[in-house]
């Protein structure tokens, strides 16, 4: 189960991709989660992905 508070589901997402996932769309698939709601959710509190960095900004 993935955090509902976004600020708590940033530090989740950013920790799974530095730590286990080249992407993404690779964590996204692995954990079978929708890309769009999580992107949608951080995109609330003004985080955008960066596939250059691998993380939220």
């Amino acid at each position: 189960m993935i955090p509902k508070d976004p600020v708590m589901l940033l530090s989740y997402v950013n920790t799974q991709l530095r730590d286990f996932y080249p992407s993404f769309a690779a964590f996204c698939e692995d954990k079978s989660l929708s890309a769009e709601e999580i992107t949608a959710k951080l995109a609330g509190i003004d985080y955008e992905y960066d596939t250059g960095r691998n993380q939220f900004i």
